[in-house]
């Protein structure tokens, strides 16, 4: 047998002004019980006042008419007694208004004290006008929140109640971010103020004027005049060269001394390094900038929840990898004598930053990532640790070169797992140029999923980096924007025989069909 029983309970709200209204229910209760005792009171001396009048007119009227009779003259006695009596009337009436009053007195001055209500506020000077000023406790309010918030002008008239002058919102400036001062100088571009030296051309330095908003040239070197950027050299400075090389990717012109003249070139981005600006040189030789350095992936520790990112790309594939290998980040070194070892051939001089293993041997990998040191120019505090990868299937660990920004580093991982799914499926004998193409094709499908995915999210998989500053603020930073496009960039025009061209040819295929049709047809075909 069962039956529905109904579990809801009564609302338990609570009003807000019910102490207030419990308050004012006990005055007004306390002020009619006095009203109460004060009326009986005056009611009780009244009566008595009323009773001793009386006696006193028995008693005056005894003793007028013994002495009426003491003089003997009845006449007399009349007369006295008519006027006495008219007399005693009024001389009643006043004494008893006198002793209702002394009575009346006494008794208040028996009863408890009341606390007095406080007097009614002073009347406005002005009948006529309708104030506009705030009620004392609001303003008091008003301004103390103002206070809290930074927008009070210290006052004499604080104490007094008046409400102080008030300070308009702070503006601050999109350049350097810090306070423009009110009144002083600024430049409001697109809505966003500036300081005119933070809005200023980065070759001759003078202020960008309003009518060069729309027309002048920004990345991440600056803002610069149309006319100076045409003949200007971000690493030098130089501000009108003759001749110049420009990135075909960046777009930035410099001096083509300097691809020679020992100036250094971050290994990520590509970039050179601009005088009066520092570059980071790794142990191994390579040297990154300083807004790589921003995202860079240090050690096999925080490279672990970008390991587990990749995963579920390729489980939203339908390419799930389901064994279990290590990833682990390595110095060049380590890379360069596994490649020996898995006796990879690379004629075409292409630069190896992973490898997906296949044979059991002994790997040092960074355990510990290098931290900027106090001089913020040198890294310092990076450890290492061996270990025999064996797996007992046919991929034993995954290896990605150290100290590379997080979206290079899981570009690689996700060429490097296609090779692993590719070994682990059977897929053996695969004609190189293919099975490269198709690896590329994967890390240049994850970027693509970078350039939509919210900074908050992509970043949880590099969120125990602690030198990430951008995943800490939750947003892309303008240069990991360019860097998804970069990375992109690099794929697609690839100019290897097997790299760039194998890319290409995959592309064109998946162009038409899914991965894995793609997959099949290339199977079929080599069949």
């Amino acid at each position: 047998m069962g039956g529905c029983f109904s579990s809801s309970k009564p609302s338990t709200s609570e009003d807000p002004f019910e102490a207030e209204t419990d308050i004012v229910k006990q005055v007004s209760l306390y002020d009619a019980h006095v009203q109460e005792e004060e009326d009986e009171q005056v009611d009780l001396a009244l009566h008595k006042s009323k009773q001793e009048d009386e006696e006193r007119k028995r008693t005056k009227r005894d003793l007028e008419e013994e002495h009426a009779q003491v003089r003997g003259g009845s006449q007399h006695y009349d007369n006295s007694s008519a006027s006495s009596s008219l007399k005693d009337k009024q001389d009643g009436q006043t004494s008893q208004q006198s002793f209702k009053e002394k009575d009346k007195k006494k008794q208040f001055d028996e009863q408890p004290a009341v606390i007095p209500l406080p007097p009614p506020p002073p009347p406005l000077e002005e009948h006529n006008k309708i104030s506009s000023r705030a009620p004392l406790d609001e303003q008091r309010i008003i301004r103390e929140s103002l206070k809290d918030k930074g927008q009070t002008k210290p006052s004499e008239d604080d104490e007094n109640g008046k409400l102080v002058e008030v300070i308009p919102p702070r503006s601050m400036c999109g350049g350097c971010h810090f306070e423009i001062e009110h009144g002083g100088s600024r430049v409001d571009v697109l809505g966003v103020p500036w300081h005119p030296e933070c809005f200023s051309c980065g070759a001759c330095h003078i202020p960008l004027d309003i009518h060069d908003v729309q027309n002048h040239v920004s990345n991440s070197r600056g803002k610069f005049h149309e006319a100076c950027y045409e003949r200007y050299c971000y690493v030098c400075k130089e501000k009108k060269i003759k001749e110049y090389h420009q990135h075909p990717f960046w777009k930035e012109m410099y001096c083509p001394a300097h691809e020679s003249d020992g100036t250094h070139k971050c290994f990520s981005c590509e970039r050179l390094e601009p005088r009066g600006t520092d570059f980071v040189m790794l142990d191994d030789g390579r040297w990154l900038c300083l807004e790589c350095m921003e995202s860079v992936v240090m050690d096999t520790y925080e490279a672990h929840n970008l390991h587990l990112e990749i995963r579920e790309f390729f489980h939203g594939l339908n390419m799930e990898i389901e064994k279990e290998f290590p990833l682990l980040l390595v110095e060049k070194q380590a890379l360069n004598k596994a490649e020996e070892k898995e006796k990879i051939e690379n004629g075409d001089g292409v630069v190896t930053r992973g490898i997906c293993l296949s044979e059991v041997q002994m790997v040092t990998s960074v355990a510990k990532g290098p931290k900027m040191g106090p001089n913020k120019k040198q890294l310092e505090g990076k450890a290492t640790e061996s270990q025999w990868v064996d797996t007992g299937c046919p991929v034993t660990a995954i290896l990605i070169l150290y100290g590379l920004p997080r979206l290079l580093t899981g570009s690689l991982m996700a060429h490097e797992m296609m090779h692993a799914y590719l070994r682990l499926k059977g897929y053996n004998n695969l004609n190189k140029v293919l099975e490269e193409g198709l690896c590329q094709m994967l890390g240049h499908m994850w970027l693509e999923t970078q350039r939509y995915a919210p900074k908050d999210v992509a970043a949880a998989a590099s969120s125990s980096s602690s030198s990430s500053n951008a995943a800490k603020k939750g947003e892309w930073s303008e240069l990991e924007k360019k860097l998804v496009e970069f990375y992109k960039y690099e794929i697609e025009t690839d100019d290897s025989a097997v790299y760039g061209d194998g890319f290409r040819k995959v592309h064109d295929m998946v162009t038409n069909s899914s991965l894995p049709e793609t997959l099949n047809e290339i199977v079929r075909r080599q069949g």
